[in-house]
């Protein structure tokens, strides 16, 4: 049975950080994103990496949030710094990439919320 298993979500003020953690069960190894979705917005693809560590992260983070993975733990990480309000939202991790860009595996979401 595959698990994504996110922690690190939290209430933090402008300008802090988090660092989101996802431990995967179940899975072999596949390519790995963090989406995140506000209300009353569309889910949004937020940074994604592959199994050999090429990554992508969306322009509205970039610079501010990483991704990364540690394929001997089975974690993928989201370090976000410099948090802005607009940052808040529910944040899921994700596994096995298709073509069409959307993924097959979701964790249960974290939620992340940025005071001003």
């Amino acid at each position: 049975q595959v698990q994504l298993v996110e922690s690190g979500g939290g209430l933090v003020q402008a300008g802090g950080s988090l660092r989101l953690s996802c431990e995967a069960s179940g899975l072999g190894s596949y390519g790995m994103g963090w989406h995140r979705q506000a209300p009353g917005k569309e889910r949004e693809l937020v940074a994604a990496i592959s199994v050999f560590g090429i990554t992508y992260t969306a322009d509205s983070v970039k610079g501010r949030f990483a991704i990364s993975r540690d394929n001997a733990r089975n974690t993928v990480y989201l370090q976000m710094n410099s948090l802005k309000p607009e940052d808040t939202a529910v944040y899921y991790c994700t596994s096995k990439p298709k073509r069409d860009g959307s993924y097959d595996y979701w964790g249960q979401g974290t939620q992340v919320t940025v005071s001003s």
